[in-house]
Formats: structure tokens, C-alpha cells, sequence
């Protein structure tokens, strides 16, 4: 599972400034859904080999009244969800009562803790952490946020027992010689990474094609997850496995439907099926994001009821980010007048035109209708995601794209595209090369995204179009001359000099 790491610390202590760091900004997703506080942030980050969720839990006063107040109504929730907590302190303000305050409540907590010294940049470190060695930390890290300076150092030491757990892990089931086998490649990027023959990756990728396909279901809360979970196992007459987990934890249901195999990945809190209809649905940002980045496919549910909301919108952001496949469900349709409804759909125009690779169903969990139809998206977005691509077909399809629409102008030069070829898949990734195409407009990259998904027929699951440019082989190559080419150079060289006499 993905680690999560929290942010803790006083106000402005530079939190914000390492999440923005490690998230990139645009990869943040603002949770200010009902019951979380509104400065608390959730985000996706990446750091060479790593990948994580990080969240900033806010500021904490560190008075009693405020350690015990803000703490548990906001931090300590997300102390409880991470793996590990960065306890953040200002180099340059020196320790503070607050700082003794909220270390005493951290080192309750028994989670592993690191304590971080920001804003060391322009004053000596050591002079400037020696006073929060009276914290009682085993280990001091010092960095400045805005400089980035110290930050993957950090990170390295934070995530490095997630790596060696996933490495002693691989290692465990690949046998002590650390063979790997078909049956270990449960994912795309596995078989990416296998260096496979092309023998051994086709036969990879039809296994995978074959395997049962993880199916999330997210969504704000009271829009109906848990009546549309309880509405699939219900007409699937499955057996609910009760795997109870941390707070955190999703539950992984296998589910038949046709001859399909499904696993579901329930974040709504159903534990047993007699309890069902009594369950209450519990949101849990960290569950979304974990079932997000572990599904294949990801069904986001709408209330038809409401309005569009922001927080529908940033759930969307990450599943694109994290380049899932989507099904949209907009449910509680049943019962709508027609006037409701014509409306409900133009606003479904109007503000999800960015996602119009995502099939939208209108469907009623409590009664059944249209959550029939939801398998046949969930399928094709799949398939879409994982279809396999010849370079000749890429190429073929980006030269008739290129016939039908030229390429602009660039500087007084028709930009060209020579080939293309796959970069990836899950989401499928095309790598296009030629000249000058990193300066392509916007609008012409759209032009040939859409024009790829046209031709290849995909639904469900965005396309990344990579552009690189075509090296000139000549360009750092300096010609020899011949040797009457080399009389005829110094025959003009000397009628210069000659002339300038």
C-alpha cells in the first residue's frame, strides 16, 4: 500500500511550503468536505523511486486548550491515518513552549517521528537545532523548504522502510535466487519493468487481460456508495469477506458478474452483509485516494440532486492525475422531472467537458435502475486502458491526422512529425517524435489526442500524448574537409587577407 506521511507543527513554520514542495502544488487535492477541517490538505507526491500521500494538517497553537481541541478534532485524525509524521519546527524562531506541546502529544501517539528543522537557510544550522535536541528526538533533520535544500534527504530517510519492506517482499515471493514469473507481473507497469521478450510480455499482458478488475467506488458523502455496493453484492449474491483493517483501510470484495471477476474496493464501511442496510457511510480521504491509486477503474458518484460540487471536481483532478480509468454514475435520478433532469445534464456538460472520455450513467442505486448497464463501461474502460498498440498503427494514425490538419507554422518553420510510438499503458501514454513538436500549441495537441481516441476507439480512460524532439545527428558533427576543399580555403583565406592589406 502507498505510504501516507502528515505535516505537523505550529502555524507558519513552513508546512505548507514542504507540502507544495512535495506535491508540486498541482497535484494537491483541498479536502473541505463535511466533518474536515477546510485548511487541510491532501496530496499525491512523487520523489524518484517513491510515491506517496502527504497531508498538512494545519496549524497547531500548542496552548493546552488548542494542542487538545485542534489536535483531535483535526491532526490527530491524520496522525492516526499516516505512516509517518514530520513534526515541523521553525530554525529560526527557536524552540517554543508550543513546540514542547505538541512533541509531548506526538510522542503519545507511538508513531514514527521525525523532527525537522525549517528555515535554515542564511543562519548556522547547528546553532539553530541545538536547542530542540531538549524535544527528546533520536534524530534532527535539517532543511529549507523553499530552497528545497535537504528535502530529498528527508523524504529518503521517511520512506526508505516502505522500500525495504516492498523489497523484502518482492524478494520473499520471487524465492531466495529472485526469479520472476508471469504470475508475479499483476500489473501493468510490472510487465514494463520486466524487460521481457516480446514472447514473454504478450503472454504477460493477455494474462492480465484476464485477471479480475479492480473496481473503486468513490465519491462525497450521502451520495449513495454504500447503497450502490450494497445494490451490486446484492444482485450478485456474493459472499462478503469480513477483512477488517486499520481506519484507513479499504475492504476487497471479489465479485463475479457474467463470467467477469471483479474485485471491488469498498471505502463506504461495510463490514457484513447482515449489517448492510444499517451501515453508516464513513468518509475517509485516505481510503479514497489509497482506492484510487490501487483500482483499475475508478466509478465516481454524483447526487443528481445537487450541484456539481468542488469537492466532485477534486476527487475527478486525482483520478486524472493518477491516470485511472473513469465511469461517472449520477445517481437519485429517478424521481427527477423532466425540466430537473434536462438541467441536471446541462450542467454535466458545462463543467465535466474535461473528462468527455468518461461514459455517464444516470442510474438509481435504491431502486436498480441503469446499475446493470455500469459493468459494460467498466469493461470497456479497462480494455481501453490496457489495449496494446502496434508503433505501425501509432504511426499511421498521427500521419493521417497530420493530412487532415497540418501542423502550424513555428518560427517561420512547419513543425513535422516523423513517427510514434507507445510510452506506456494504464493509462495508455503515446510518444510522438519529430521537429520542433514541444512547441506545438495547445490546441493542436488536443487535436491529436482526440483524434487518437477517435481512431482507436477508446472510452473511459484518458490518453497522455508525449512529444520529444528528433535529434539532428549532425548537429554536433563537424564535417572534414576534402583536400581540394581545403586548397580552395586557403586560396580564399589568403585573397582576404590579401584584399584587406
Amino acid at each position: 500500500m502507498i505510504p501516507v506521511v502528515a505535516l505537523v507543527g505550529r502555524p507558519n513554520v513552513g508546512k505548507s511550503t514542504l507540502f507544495n514542495r512535495l506535491t508540486r502544488t498541482r497535484d494537491a487535492l483541498v479536502a473541505d468536505f463535511p466533518g474536515l477541517t477546510r485548511d487541510r490538505k491532501y496530496g499525491r507526491a512523487e520523489l524518484e523511486e517513491h510515491e506517496f500521500i502527504v497531508i498538512d494538517t494545519g496549524g497547531i497553537d500548542g496552548t493546552e486548550e488548542g494542542v487538545e481541541t485542534k489536535m483531535a478534532e483535526q491532526s490527530l485524525a491524520a496522525i492516526e491515518e499516516a505512516d509517518v509524521v514530520l513534526f515541523l519546527v521553525d530554525g529560526r524562531a527557536g524552540l517554543t513552549s508550543a513546540d514542547e506541546a505538541i512533541a509531548k502529544h506526538l510522542r503519545s501517539r507511538e508513531k514514527p517521528t521525525f523532527l525537522v528543522v525549517n528555515k535554515v537557510d542564511g543562519i548556522d544550522p547547528d546553532t539553530a537545532c541545538a536547542e530542540f535536541w531538549r524535544l527528546g528526538v533520536d534524530a534532527m533533520f535539517q532543511i529549507a523548504a523553499t530552497q528545497n535544500r535537504g528535502v530529498t534527504a528527508l523524504m529518503e530517510r521517511a520512506l526508505a522502510p516502505f522500500s525495504d519492506k516492498l523489497n523484502a517482499e518482492l524478494a520473499a515471493e520471487n524465492g531466495e535466487e529472485g526469479e520472476l514469473t508471469l504470475e508475479d507481473l499483476t500489473s501493468v507497469e510490472d510487465i514494463e519493468k520486466a524487460n521481457l521478450s516480446e514472447e514473454d510480455a504478450e503472454a504477460a499482458y493477455k494474462r492480465l487481460q484476464e485477471q479480475p478488475i479492480k473496481m473503486a467506488i468513490i465519491g462525497r458523502p450521502n451520495v449513495g456508495k454504500s447503497t450502490l455496493t450494497n445494490r451490486i453484492l446484492g444482485e450478485e449474491r456474493v459472499v462478503v469477506y469480513d477483512m477488517p483493517g486499520t481506519t484507513r483501510d479499504s475492504i476487497y470484495i471479489p465479485m463475479e458478474r457474467d463470467g467477469q471477476e471483479y474485485v471491488l474496493i469498498d471505502t463506504a464501511g461495510v463490514r457484513r452483509r447482515k449489517n448492510m442496510s444499517m451501515a453508516v457511510e464513513k468518509f475517509s480521504v485516505i481510503q479514497t485516494l489509497k482506492a484510487i491509486e490501487d483500482a483499475n477503474v475508478v466509478l465516481l458518484v454524483i447526487d443528481a440532486r445537487e450541484n456539481i460540487s468542488d469537492q466532485d471536481l477534486s476527487l475527478l483532478g486525482f483520478v486524472l492525475n493518477s491516470g485511472r480509468s473513469l465511469v461517472i454514475a449520477v445517481n437519485k435520478w429517478d424521481g427527477l422531472d423532466n425540466d430537473v433532469k434536462e438541467r441536471v445534464k446541462s450542467e454535466l456538460d458545462r463543467r465535466l467537458g474535461f473528462v468527455d472520455f468518461a461514459r455517464i450513467h444516470f442510474i438509481s442505486a435504491l431502486h436498480g435502475t441503469g446499475v446493470g448497464h455500469l459493468y459494460e463501461s467498466v469493461i470497456e474502460a479497462y480494455k481501453s486502458a490496457t489495449k496494446r498498440i502496434s508503433t505501425s498503427l501509432l504511426t499511421r494514425i498521427m500521419q493521417m491526422a497530420q493530412d487532415d490538419h497540418q501542423p502550424p507554422m513555428i518560427r517561420g518553420r512547419r513543425v513535422k512529425l516523423k513517427y510514434a510510438h507507445a510510452g506506456g499503458y494504464n493509462p495508455p501514454i503515446i510518444v510522438i517524435h519529430g521537429n520542433q513538436v514541444n512547441d506545438l500549441p495547445g490546441s493542436y495537441k488536443r487535436y491529436l489526442m482526440n483524434y487518437y481516441r477517435k481512431s482507436l476507439e477508446m472510452m473511459g480512460t484518458p490518453i497522455r500524448i508525449q512529444f520529444q524532439n528528433s535529434e539532428n545527428p549532425f548537429e554536433t558533427t563537424k564535417q572534414k574537409l576534402t583536400v581540394s576543399q581545403e586548397r580552395q580555403r586557403k586560396r580564399l583565406t589568403s585573397a582576404l587577407h590579401d584584399r584587406r592589406k
